[in-house]
């Protein structure tokens, strides 16, 4: 008989200290490879993996040195979350009450790499909270302070609930928390997490649902800011594209197109690591004469570099072994250069690295996400993929080119591939090589 579930909603409605209770026996029998009376959820349960993998004492008290003022005040003022700041605190703080004594909660934000930039909220919780270490500069990884709200989703890259004990590590189970993670729609890059944290008494289980939606106004808000860059130097480069013979463009400085001279239209443009003034081969266009301008490039194709414009790579590196950033490295004869990937063009091309023959749309569809009939998502993104990569990729069926060397590297551990993917392919090679609680 298949066993029920931990549900969150069921939770709020006992008594808190009965919903302690029974978690914590969900937890005791799970970490002790017992039957447990539910089953923990599927993320909780792969952080309990995670952190029995790496030898995480469940019943210490895991405090990392906190950040130097001064490197704090770095991190703060380089953040682009901090232009977040108002908008978030809206959401989580402001809405909640007209003061930080009238909320019971508290309104984290912290970086993408776990560390601890601001708080805000009730008083009397930020007391508590302090007692823990769950405070600026704090480091709130995974690694160092067991399943949470802020280091689990940075992993997962999903919004994520941890109630009572839930959290990994026993001295937390007396918080309840709900974080969502902040990705910049600009290049897919992680830039931290925003979390509400509280006592066992302020857990609701729609509070998941509103740090989510927050998290999402506060990627919109980046977007229309980036639009709105873009608008500015398409005002700066009009003027000089319509002076510039042959082919041109205006490129941000994430080398998404503003304005277009003497060619068709283009997507976001793959601007290689070491990008700068001078003469440039750009991956997708050929060699280039590349100018500053404010806020972007100007790049003007040379004509007489025609044949460069779609390089023939001979080796590919896909780099799967860090925890949340991913990539593929292309060498060949025209040059190198690095494409970082966002999660679902990591796992569909990890899954094409493992299947050199190709798949077809409906088996990447099921590889990816466990479902067939799923074709129009996976053309979607192969589609983007390969106006990037297309000389890399083939298609009918989508593969790797024969004549393309592939390497990928793993992370030592096979149970952190990919942490954040749900893909059934993905989930298989974790479960095999770090085996699964029961």
């Amino acid at each position: 008989m298949r066993r029920a579930t931990v549900d969150m909603a069921r939770l709020a409605a006992m008594d808190a200290r009965d919903a302690a209770l029974l978690l914590k026996g969900v937890r005791e029998a799970t970490l002790k490879g017992g039957r447990p009376p539910l089953v923990p959820r599927a993320d909780i349960r792969e952080s309990w993996q995670r952190m029995l993998r790496r030898g995480l004492d469940p019943d210490g008290d895991h405090r990392a040195l906190l950040l130097p003022p001064a490197e704090l005040e770095r991190r703060r003022g380089t953040s682009p979350l901090a232009e977040l700041l108002p908008l978030l605190r809206e959401g989580l703080v402001s809405a909640w009450g007209s003061g930080p004594d009238t909320v019971q909660h508290i309104m984290v934000v912290a970086d993408a790499e776990g560390r601890v930039l601001w708080r805000e909220g009730s008083a009397a919780v930020l007391r508590k909270a302090d007692g823990h270490g769950f405070e600026p500069g704090a480091d709130w990884t995974e690694a160092t302070v067991g399943t949470n709200g802020i280091g689990t989703p940075l992993v997962t890259r999903r919004p994520t609930q941890v109630h009572s004990a839930e959290h990994f590590v026993s001295t937390h189970h007396s918080w309840t928390c709900a974080g969502a993670p902040i990705v910049d729609p600009r290049d897919g890059r992680l830039l931290g997490a925003v979390d509400v944290s509280g006592p066992l008494a302020t857990m609701h289980p729609a509070t998941l649902m509103l740090v989510s939606s927050v998290a999402r106004l506060a990627e919109a808000e980046l977007r229309n800011r980036h639009f709105a860059a873009l608008e500015r130097l398409r005002s700066v480069a009009s003027p000089i594209l319509c002076r510039v013979g042959g082919r041109a463009l205006a490129v941000d400085t994430h080398g998404w197109p503003a304005a277009v001279v003497g060619m068709s239209p283009v997507d976001r443009v793959a601007l290689p690591g070491d990008f700068g003034a001078g003469r440039v081969l750009v991956p997708s266009l050929g060699r280039c004469a590349v100018e500053p301008l404010p806020g972007g490039w100007l790049l003007r194709l040379e004509e007489d570099d025609r044949e460069l414009a779609a390089p023939s790579p001979s080796r590919v590196v896909l780099d799967v072994s860090r925890p949340r950033r991913w990539s593929l490295e292309v060498a060949g004869g025209a040059g190198g250069w690095t494409q970082e990937l966002s999660p679902r063009h990591a796992e569909l091309l990890y899954v094409l690295a493992r299947h050199r023959d190709g798949r077809t749309a409906a088996e990447l569809a099921s590889d990816v996400f466990g479902d067939r009939t799923r074709t129009v998502t996976v053309r979607a993104e192969m589609s983007r993929v390969r106006r990037t990569l297309g000389g890399v990729l083939a298609h009918r069926p989508y593969r790797f080119r024969e004549e393309v060397e592939v390497v990928v590297r793993h992370p030592d551990d096979p149970g952190d591939l990919l942490p954040h993917s749900t893909a059934p392919a993905v989930v298989a090679v974790r479960d095999a090589g770090s085996g699964v609680l029961g």
